[in-house]
Order: structure tokens, then C-alpha cells, then sequence
């Protein structure tokens, strides 16, 4: 069940691991859309909900959806294991080295570490 995760002053709209999948810059319209009908401002996608290249970073999918994202106002957190993709990819390392610096866009292990570069435990409540 996707849910609305309070976090310190952001609404998080947490993705259940089942449903449509990332897998193209135009798929992202429908996260957007569903961040805006439950008034989020951040989105926690699972690793799971990711096509099959979207961490493979010489298909720009990432990069292009990530952009979108934030030009509608909307941080990200990819929650989840990416380890093999990091092993298998420098570039990746080090984009996800970048991007967890800044405050958009991050990839976390779990939502635990979600929550803590909140700083701040979370209220739950599922969405309508």
C-alpha cells in the first residue's frame, strides 16, 4: 500500500514494491501525479519499482527522470539494495555519491536510513 509518511516538515509518499514500473522519463508523470494528489513532497520509490536500465546511467533515463522530479518541486529517495549495480558501474558510484551530498535526490538502503536523513522519526498514515 503506498503511504504518506510524515517526516520532520515533508510529506513522503511512500511507493509499495508492486505497481507500475520506472521505466521510461515519461513514466515519472504518473509518480508526479500521484505525489501531487496526495499533496507530497518527496517520494521514496523501492529499488523494485526501477526498470530494468534505469541505474545504468549511459541511458539518461535516470538522469531525465531525476530532472523532472525536482522541476516539480519533488525530492526522491530510491529505497533499497543497489549494491551489485554499484560494483558493476564507477559512474554510478559516483553519482550516488553526489547526489546523497545534496537534498533532492538520494539512494538509501532501507527506509530507516530514509528517515534518518530526515533527522526525525516518521507519522504514518495510508493514502485514500
Amino acid at each position: 500500500m503506498t503511504q504518506i509518511v510524515e517526516i520532520a516538515k515533508s510529506r513522503v509518499l511512500s511507493f509499495n514494491q508492486n505497481g507500475p514500473v520506472l521505466r521510461t522519463p515519461a513514466d515519472a508523470n504518473d509518480f508526479i501525479s500521484e505525489a501531487w494528489s496526495n499533496e507530497a513532497d518527496f517520494l521514496a520509490i523501492p529499488v523494485e519499482r526501477l526498470g530494468p536500465d534505469f541505474l545504468k546511467l549511459s541511458t539518461g533515463v535516470a538522469g531525465e527522470v531525476f530532472q523532472k522530479f525536482v522541476n516539480y518541486g519533488l525530492g526522491c529517495a530510491i529505497v533499497g539494495d543497489i549494491t551489485r549495480a554499484l560494483e558493476n558501474s564507477g559512474a554510478l558510484r559516483d553519482f550516488v555519491r553526489e547526489t546523497n551530498k545534496g537534498k533532492s535526490i538520494w539512494f538509501v538502503a532501507d527506509f530507516a536510513e530514509l528517515e534518518g536523513r530526515f533527522g526525525t522519526s516518521p507519522a504514518v498514515r495510508a493514502s485514500p
